[in-house]
């Protein structure tokens, strides 16, 4: 069965969610089996889903019965789901009963599931699939985005084993999911813990909300995986002096902390006796793809630092050509059985096989040091040149981040760099510390004032702002 959880204990926890409600692992495998009877084909579903357990246990059916889910959030914008659903033609759509939309030609609602979600059949027919392909999901985490990342059942496989052995998880680990389940790294928290036998506690809770902590405590929580946004939210709820004696690891990912936080949570995990494990990855690669030990935070500060167990990371020129010296600087590469099919934009890609191959070139400029350690740099497309000056906006927003302790959205073209903040009181202060940074000319820097700092569902900076 997918991840072998047949194999596991079949009385232990597997899956408990907010509201009370807990799985065992035969009771997972029994639900997942009803869910299959109802829709007994290979096709296409839409999940729209929160972090509850019937949108867990609707997408385990779907991997371990051979049909194709496409992970979305209930609480993506109705407009988005009309642009997606008549790209892709869904046959089944699952969703919450608070999610309002529904799909716009002839349905009809097939099972209502614990009376809160509803199974629908649309009036479609079954789209040609892949026989590889196991689940889609919009690229980088966005909502609603047309174009998709096909995974096939070897990518699943290999990312939840990986991460497991990472982590070393066992049964004794107890996860906490409040990272959403159709972002990447959320679903990576689930299925490395459930694949180890381990305990998941799914939850939509905030972390501001005490709810949560009671949660932490009651649940006993081993495993804390957050992005940027938790760590930066657990620094204002002060979580170095919360007392949570079960909690063993501390993971981050979906981007890069700002160092004060980074070496904060370093020491932290000393003081603690716990771990603290940076990660790196991205959706065309199921997740996760490179982590640095515990141990070597406080050394290697802001790296991401090597690739996961049976993965491989490498840096190529402008040419494409790998460079094996043992210091390097240009475009990052990875290898491995986790890079994902491709891309989809519309359901004749549905059908295709494997176009990566088991290579991603990743978009981002990263450096190598002497010990092997990566450290990103930026995004290869999000780069000016200004006067001959090569200017990269991840690293503005990075030095204003760490510098200032706000996010902020860089932007601009050949002729000026635009600098997009909600405190324009320090306006002037950014640009002359960016100007000393970066050699431009006062001339060339712009602020632009924002209302309102958007970010998606997962706490990452929407950049379109």
């Amino acid at each position: 069965m997918f991840l072998n959880i047949d194999l596991h204990k079949k009385d232990d926890i597997a899956i408990i969610d907010d509201s009370g409600k807990s799985l065992t692992f035969e009771e997972l495998i029994v639900q997942s089996r009803k869910i299959f009877e109802l829709i007994n084909k290979r096709t296409l579903i839409f999940i729209l889903t929160d972090n509850s357990i019937e949108s867990f246990v609707t997408f385990y059916s779907c991997i371990e019965n051979k049909i194709v889910p496409l992970l979305l959030s209930s609480n993506t914008n109705s407009e988005l789901l009309n642009n997606l659903y008549l790209k892709y033609k869904p046959e089944y759509v699952f969703k919450i009963n608070t999610c309002e939309w529904q799909p716009q030609n002839e349905n009809f609602i097939i099972s209502n599931i614990e009376n809160n979600f509803h199974l629908i059949k649309t009036n479609n027919s079954s789209t040609i699939l892949h026989e590889e392909l196991s689940f889609l999901l919009p690229t980088s985490g966005s909502t609603g985005s047309p174009k998709l990342v096909r995974h096939s059942y070897k990518n699943l496989e290999f990312s939840a084993k990986s991460v497991s052995t990472l982590f070393k998880i066992d049964t004794s680990h107890c996860a906490i999911a409040f990272l959403p389940m159709y972002y990447t790294m959320g679903l990576s928290v689930i299925l490395s813990h459930l694949s180890a036998g381990a305990k998941v506690v799914l939850t939509n809770l905030s972390l501001t909300d005490r709810l949560f902590w009671n949660l932490m405590k009651d649940k006993k929580i081993t495993t804390f995986t957050g992005v940027p946004y938790s760590f930066e939210l657990l620094d204002k709820l002060r979580f170095y002096r919360m007392n949570l004696p079960d909690l063993k690891i501390i993971t981050q990912g979906g981007g890069k902390l700002k160092d004060e936080l980074f070496l904060k949570y370093a020491q932290l995990a000393t003081e603690k006796s716990i771990q603290f494990i940076p990660t790196y990855g991205q959706t065309e690669g199921t997740a996760r793809m490179a982590y640095l030990e515990s141990s070597m935070t406080k050394i290697k500060t802001g790296s991401i630092g090597k690739a996961i167990p049976n993965g491989y990371l490498g840096v190529i020129d402008d040419n494409g050509v790998e460079i094996l010296a043992s210091e390097a600087q240009g475009e990052m590469i990875y290898r491995g059985e986790n890079v994902t099919l491709g891309y989809a934009e519309n359901t004749t890609d549905l059908e295709k096989g494997d176009d990566n191959n088991g290579l991603l070139i990743t978009g981002d400029i990263i450096k190598r040091d002497s010990e092997g350690y990566y450290f990103i740099i930026g995004r290869k497309k999000r780069f000016l040149k200004i006067y001959g000056y090569r200017i990269s906006l991840d690293e503005i927003e990075m030095l204003i981040k760490n510098k200032y302790g706000f996010d902020c959205i860089c932007a601009g073209n050949d002729e000026e760099l635009i600098i997009k903040i909600e405190q324009v009181d320090l306006a002037e202060n950014i640009i002359n510390f960016i100007s000393e940074k970066t050699n431009l000319f006062h001339q060339c820097i712009k602020i632009q004032k924002l209302d309102s700092l958007l970010r998606n569902e997962a706490g990452k900076v929407i950049l379109n702002n």
